[in-house]
């Protein structure tokens, strides 16, 4: 099936986040190192990009690396590190006119990475075609939590009062207060969990599992989540008798 001459233009998801997974099993399925696994991960995030761009999503959201991740080996996480210092390339976002942004708990990477990446952020900030933000060091309770003591200082300090709390205040206080909750949220490599990903979030997003592994998934498999996606009625608690009308009526 031909997913791409199926999209409907006019319905595309305005916010993908991605669980990229798979790479170490991709590359031990091919006898390789898990390295050699990340290395092709990355290329599938370049190609990814321009994908998204010309499918004419806004922003798109890669878990990159997750605050348990440094808990792995530490030849693997160094490994890693290096990777994402050699793959952040300026050019590809100026070219596109692609912004750039992270999100976790930055103070956690190695010097030359933060400072590089901080360095695209500032360079791409006033490109405007897509905004592509990576979640770097990043875990959901981790910024839930923080997010919790961000408000409770504030009322500590009598800068909020107790009882305006509310769902708007909180999303303010995340990291993520600058893009609209993601839309469709794609998990590679078969895995269906959040994993400690964006759990505020992506309380309403349509989530869409597939059993390819990151470095396979390609134009086509972006095509299909996204032909998939438009196949469900968000309902938002409603019923789809009270979304259908609301449709009719616009």
């Amino acid at each position: 099936m031909d997913y791409i001459e199926l999209i409907d233009k006019n319905n595309i998801p305005q916010h993908i986040a991605i669980i990229m997974d798979g790479n170490g099993r991709w590359a031990k399925l091919r006898g390789l190192e898990r390295s050699q696994g990340h290395q092709a991960g990355a290329a599938t995030v370049r190609k990814l990009v321009e994908h998204a761009l010309n499918l004419g999503v806004r922003y798109l959201t890669l878990y990159t690396f997750s605050t348990e991740n440094w808990n792995r080996p530490i030849a693997e996480v160094a490994a890693l590190m290096a990777l994402l210092f050699e793959s952040i390339e300026e050019e590809i976002f100026v070219k596109n006119n692609v912004a750039f942004r992270i999100i976790g708990d930055l103070d956690k990477l190695p010097e030359n990475v933060r400072e590089r990446l901080n360095a695209c952020v500032e360079r791409t900030a006033n490109n405007d075609s897509m905004t592509l933000v990576l979640a770097l060091s990043y875990s959901a309770k981790w910024e839930i939590t923080e997010a919790v003591r961000s408000i409770a200082s504030k009322v500590k300090a009598g800068e909020l009062a107790l009882e305006d709390i509310n769902d708007t205040v909180i999303s303010s206080e995340l990291t993520t207060n600058f893009m609209p909750d993601p839309d469709l949220l794609i998990r590679t490599g078969k895995e269906q969990r959040l994993s400690n990903f964006l759990l505020w979030q992506a309380a309403y997003s349509e989530f869409y599992f597939t059993e390819v592994l990151w470095p396979d998934f390609d134009k086509e498999e972006l095509y299909k989540a996204v032909y998939e996606y438009q196949q469900r009625q968000r309902r938002y608690g409603l019923t789809g008798e009270q979304v259908t009308k609301e449709e009719k009526q616009e």
